[in-house]
């Protein structure tokens, strides 16, 4: 179906003030309507020639308004329709121009060829055989023998096609029809039969381009945007279901099946909409319970299910509802190893629950996938520290608090560690040893992890104590690499050389 382009438009408004006056100074000269009738259709021919097929269109209308029974009139005004791809239109004036002048054969075979294209196979047939017996010319007695070959040809393959897919044999079907659409490119009802195999051999995405093809080529065709409609549904696709039931509806507000099919994607779009502007808005879990509502609106789609689970892993992720995120992230997993989502929402829980290996594991599996995603590279490079430190010294570790622990809580923490650990507490050479390594270790935790700047780098996966990680510049935390006997000017706990005077800082 071709459009007319802007600026033809543009002309089609002024039209009609051209033909009066066209026809104005023609009534002069010729003093009656052939004159005019004889001018649009030479206008006609001038503008069709020149490729401005609306205005010619428009002349060629006049041509047949002035006078009913002119054929050529008929016959060229076909012609426009057919060079803008509007077939449908032709067909009826091919018929009067027939009508009109039987023996006109090169109209016949226009038509027989359209007939043809439609699908329209007995009327074709007809319009080949008069034409062979109405004296042609050898061109055309040649065009009408091979149109009449192709399409018993077809006729034949259309019989096996409908007795395949009456036995089931869906790929066979498929490939008798393909001959045949390649000719009848306009039938709709072959497009339909396809489509239905298509849905048959599980392959959607062709069953829908058929579908689509079949909604435009026969009008008011509800059944096509009603399959359409229901094949977006079942792939999980809430947004394009509801576009398509809604041409149905628009053609027949009473359809029973669109109308009650609306109404089911309409409420799980709602819902789906909901949740999603709560994920927007951060409230993680709202959007969980939003979305075990979409789960009980649909719960025989199993991809509207995957797809619930898949936002879910999110949310849970987000919330750092860990145990529960690494639960409803390996479901979907288990579904869908590849999806790169739940690959990277799992990663960032076994983040959060200090299984780095893990967490290497998942972004790396969606970095396979998805190669260019800069949110996994970042993932997998601090996993990767993150792993580093973890075989060193983990800070947070150290003092036994969480790494969302407040200041107050890693003070807290500390004051009671360096009391249990203090070396004086311990008389045994070597315990006494191993309290001293203890005791720098978490006087060196509390001082990253009450540091702002310290624990922000410590966080990045870079230990600011460890002179290796450390990049250029001079460290004040030199002090602490002696051990214990640097420690004799350096006091953890305030006042005096080590009286246990807290000081609550």
């Amino acid at each position: 179906m071709v459009a007319i382009n802007p600026v033809a438009h543009k002309l089609l408004n002024y039209v009609p003030f051209l033909l009066v006056l066209i026809d104005l100074r023609y009534e002069g000269v010729n003093g009656g309507k052939d004159g005019g009738v004889e001018n649009h259709l030479e206008m006609g021919k001038k503008l069709l020639a020149a490729g401005q097929l609306a205005d010619a269109l428009s002349h060629f209308h006049a041509a047949v308004d002035g006078d009913t029974k002119n054929y050529m009139a008929y016959y060229r005004r076909a012609t426009v329709y057919l060079a803008m791809g509007k077939s449908k239109s032709a067909l009826p004036d091919l018929s009067k121009v027939i009508e009109l002048k039987p023996d006109f054969t090169s109209a016949r075979l226009q038509r027989g060829n359209l007939l043809l294209k439609h699908g329209k196979l007995d009327e074709a047939e007809s319009d080949f055989k008069k034409v062979l017996k109405s004296n042609p010319s050898s061109r055309e007695e040649q065009e009408a023998q091979s149109q009449l070959k192709k399409s018993d040809e077809i006729q034949r393959l259309v019989g096996q096609a409908q007795s395949d897919f009456n036995r089931r044999d869906y790929g066979s079907a498929v490939s008798h029809l393909d001959i045949i659409i390649d000719t009848c490119v306009w039938d709709a009802d072959s497009r339909e039969m396809r489509a239905e195999c298509f849905i048959q051999l599980g392959e959607m995405g062709k069953a829908i381009s058929d579908l689509k093809a079949a909604s435009k080529l026969k009008s008011d065709n509800t059944q096509a945007f009603y399959k359409l409609s229901t094949i977006y549904y079942n792939l999980g696709d809430h947004e394009m279901s509801l576009n398509e039931v809604r041409e149905c509806l628009k053609l027949d507000p009473d359809h029973k099946q669109c109308f009650s099919h609306y109404k089911q994607v309409k409420k799980l779009n709602k819902q789906i909409q909901a949740a999603e502007e709560l994920i927007q808005q951060q409230m993680y879990s709202d959007a969980v319970s939003k979305y075990e509502s979409v789960m009980k609106t649909e719960p025989n789609v199993p991809q509207f299910i995957l797809n619930a689970k898949e936002r879910m892993c999110h949310c849970l992720s987000k919330d750092q509802q860990t145990a529960k995120a690494i639960s409803v992230c390996s479901e979907v997993l288990k579904a869908d190893p590849q999806n790169v989502n739940a690959l990277k929402d799992r990663a960032d829980a076994y983040l959060q629950d200090d299984q780095y290996e893990e967490a290497i594991k998942d972004f790396e599996s969606a970095q396979e996938h998805s190669e260019n995603d800069r949110q996994i590279k970042e993932g997998l490079e601090r996993a990767q520290r993150l792993l580093k430190q973890s075989q060193k010294r983990d800070y947070y570790k150290i003092l036994g608090v969480k790494r969302t622990a407040q200041k107050k809580e890693i003070l807290k923490a500390y004051r009671k560690l360096a009391q249990q650990w203090h070396p004086d507490n311990f008389q045994d050479a070597e315990e006494k040893k191993k309290a001293e390594k203890k005791f720098i270790d978490i006087a060196q935790a509390k001082e990253v992890l009450t540091d702002p700047e310290m624990r922000s780098k410590f966080d990045q996966g870079e230990d600011p104590m460890d002179p290796e990680s450390q990049q250029g510049g001079g460290h004040h935390h030199h002090h602490f690499h002696g051990g214990w006997d640097n420690f004799q000017g350096f006091n953890p706990f305030g006042s005096g050389p080590f009286n246990f005077k807290f000081n609550f800082n």
